[in-house]
């Protein structure tokens, strides 16, 4: 399944690896545009001056990583679509262009379903796909799981629990399928 990632499953850092980690499994195929890329970059910010900067290290990575998820599409090509919130044009955009599947988002209101439809796409909350993804190949999510959850402990130097990272990260109901796997 190819799937457009928006911004708010981009930024969050845990959100994030889980979810390019399963694509390195080869479960999903990410897209992307450079707009949604630029909105991460600036959505860091809010948690200082270095925000940016360590997000637009993240950007540079998550690109060498995924060189392919990169959606172009012309400016005029956006007066072709309307979504509720004008702001998310670009996301709709974006994944027509890049032949998406669907669009992962936690902003259900911004991304009705039946507009989705009408260009043949489906919404993704990130929760609820990544368990889906769970019970279809368990071995794969799971080793991506444990590496998220290494990661964390180690950049923290906190003693987390596959849980408690889960629930923090957005993801509770795939915490919940990987603590009681």
């Amino acid at each position: 399944m190819r799937v457009l990632i928006d911004t708010c499953v981009l930024y969050p850092t845990v959100m994030r690896e889980v979810v390019l980690g399963c694509a390195e499994q080869g479960l999903l195929e990410v897209r992307w545009s450079a707009r949604i890329l630029e909105e991460w970059a600036r959505a860091a910010r809010k948690i200082g001056p270095q925000g940016e900067t360590l997000a637009r290290g993240e950007i540079a990575a998550a690109s060498a990583r995924f060189p392919q998820a990169v959606v172009a599409y012309p400016q005029e090509k956006l007066r072709q679509f309307w979504l509720p919130d004008a702001d998310d044009i670009h996301v709709l955009t974006a994944a027509v262009v890049g032949s998406c599947d669907a669009i992962m988002t936690v902003n259900n209101k911004d991304f009705p379903k039946d507009i989705l439809a009408e260009n043949d796409l489906v919404r993704l909350n990130p929760d609820v796909y990544l368990v889906d993804l769970y019970h279809q190949s368990p071995d794969k999510v799971m080793e991506v799981g444990q590496s998220v959850l290494s990661e964390a402990q180690r950049l923290s130097g906190e003693d987390w629990t596959m849980r408690v990272l889960m629930k923090k990260a957005r993801l509770p109901r795939f915490g919940k399928a990987l603590t009681f796997a």
